[in-house]
């Protein structure tokens, strides 16, 4: 069983996101530390890129705080070294094929294997297009989280079949970003994924803000996301964000167990 695979073994779980370097490094890895300690199953870290395309504002901004502060993908990599040191909760890096494709495929994947990491996410690859990152990640033990969205339709029974780690289902079309309601049939995602692939996890993101929220999806999937309302925080407390980032992370772990 990989790492990622663990994340979901003890029941539904809980994956929020941080953008390293956001408000500092020094922050972004006691964050991390606090997250995994108030529940987090599995901890998504933003690898900061000029151009997020699947990104709202609030993590858009998160990408220009940490670049403008001297963020790089070495310093991500030397970030989840130190954090390996630390805690064993499963870490991946989502990020845009531009970052990978600069630093090298080879080279990343390779990197990312030696720091501990155990998977990648990569939003703006297409499932068709995969493999040229799949296979070099696959060769350094990482796996490559596969994407859906609603508008999937005929593609999900495919993309589940070769996924590795977990499925992300994408709740809603656009970027990310909270929203005030999901009216996706998630559950109708799932079972698609389910029938092609019984044995992988799917776990929703986009738009889960709230408690109540994340109980809705974990209760039709294996867990929830959430990555701009804890962004959110950052930006609003910087340094001091970790109490606030540590107690959210309870309160919504505390909402997705409440689905199983």
């Amino acid at each position: 069983m990989s790492n990622i695979s663990s994340a979901f073994a003890g029941g539904k779980a809980f994956i929020p996101f941080v953008t390293c370097g956001d408000p500092d490094i020094e922050t972004t890895e006691r964050l991390v530390l606090a997250m995994a300690e108030a529940g987090a199953d599995l901890i998504e870290l933003g690898v900061p890129f000029s151009d997020p395309t699947a990104e709202g504002v609030v993590i858009q901004a998160a990408n220009l705080r940490a670049l403008q502060g001297g963020m790089t993908t070495d310093k991500a990599f030397a970030l989840v070294e130190r954090l390996r040191q630390q805690t064993k909760v499963p870490l991946v890096f989502m990020t845009y094929a531009n970052v990978v494709f600069s630093y090298g495929i080879e080279r990343f994947c390779a990197r990312a294997a030696e720091v501990g990491l155990d998977g990648l996410i990569l939003p703006d690859v297409p499932f068709e297009e995969k493999e040229e990152f799949a296979a070099p990640a696959r060769a350094c033990g990482l796996d490559l989280v596969s994407l859906i969205a609603p508008t999937s339709h005929d593609r999900i029974r495919a993309i589940a079949a070769q996924a590795e780690g977990f499925v992300y289902c994408v709740s809603s079309l656009g970027v990310t970003g909270v929203r005030s309601e999901i009216t996706t049939d998630i559950g109708a995602m799932v079972a698609l994924v389910k029938q092609a692939n019984p044995a992988i996890p799917c776990a929703v993101g986009f738009g889960i803000s709230t408690p109540e929220q994340a109980a809705a999806m974990a209760a039709v999937s294996d867990g929830a996301i959430v990555g701009s309302a804890i962004v959110k925080l950052c930006a609003q407390y910087g340094a001091d964000a970790v109490p606030h980032v540590a107690d959210y992370v309870r309160q919504m772990k505390a909402a997705v167990a409440s689905a199983n």
